[in-house]
């Protein structure tokens, strides 16, 4: 299918959630080899590094010391060759605990040489396209101007107590990306803003699906998915088998949390990426 592919800030937020670091780097090397289809602006960049330290300080904050005291070898065994190795192995441990924590230092301080996820989405936001609604972009003032209008309305795609206009504005910049380009869309998010998903199926909101109808050519659909890899496989760009089954965890684990937004669900997985990337 001829379409575009908009990402949304919860997606890229998966990539430190990817326990499989060569998982990563291929779903990161789809975006960048075919970043002439995708969709994005400042407004999704501003999320994405608004949100990364989050999710990495989190992650962070449950990377705590095993309770040693539940390994106390009774004083009668404590000369035992097993009680010497416990021994060894918590030296060992708060070995690599150090290792780590020092590289997370590195990835904070300067992501863009020590993230692996952080360098490519940058080649992705600064790119040229006309499909990226950077700061020079000569359409943001429109595309502002719309969602401004959008977020007092009160139309979609938009939380009950939202008080920011940016899913308004990516969302007035998807229908203009469609418009210009004759092509069809699909939207990779978990945020339910924009439709409903049931089971392994998402829909697309009502209002939104009408609106997108009236205001693009006849020729033009629009698709709602929370896989990338479906996305992909959508405009027919092959995915490995472990790249589908690793997104497939990720939104099983996103269930189990309850969360919708890729901020909020943090996994201290993350640290065997980052360790890959080194």
């Amino acid at each position: 299918m001829d379409a575009l592919i908009f990402i949304d800030t919860n997606i890229f937020l998966d990539f430190y959630r990817i326990r499989k670091s060569e998982v990563s780097v291929s779903y990161l090397k789809l975006i960048e080899d075919h970043k002439s289809v995708i969709i994005t602006g400042c407004q999704v960049e501003m999320e994405y590094k608004k949100n990364r330290q989050t999710v990495i300080l989190e992650s962070q904050g449950k990377f705590k010391n095993p309770d040693w005291n539940n390994l106390s070898v009774p004083a009668l065994l404590s000369e035992a060759e097993e009680a010497k190795r416990i021994i060894e192995l918590r030296k060992e441990v708060t070995e690599q605990q150090t290792k780590i924590s020092k590289k997370i230092e590195l990835i904070l301080k300067s992501p863009i040489s020590h993230d692996p996820v952080y360098d490519s989405l940058e080649r992705l936001f600064k790119g040229v396209s006309q499909f990226n609604l950077n700061k020079d972009n000569e359409n943001n003032k429109k595309i502002y101007d719309l969602a401004l209008k959008r977020f007092m309305l009160g139309y979609p795609p938009r939380k009950k107590n939202d008080t920011s206009i940016g899913d308004a504005i990516n969302w007035e910049w998807i229908v203009d990306c469609a418009v210009n380009s004759n092509k069809s869309i699909i939207i990779v998010t978990r945020d339910v803003d924009y439709g409903a998903s049931l089971k392994s199926e998402s829909f697309v909101n009502d209002w939104l699906q009408e609106e997108f109808k009236e205001r693009t050519s006849p020729g033009s659909e629009i698709f709602l998915t929370t896989r990338l890899s479906e996305a992909f496989k959508i405009i027919n760009v092959s995915v490995s088998k472990d790249m589908v089954e690793e997104e497939s965890r990720i939104l099983e684990e996103s269930r189990d949390i309850g969360s919708s937004d890729g901020a909020d669900s943090v996994t201290n997985k993350i640290f065997e990426i980052l360790n890959e990337y080194e």
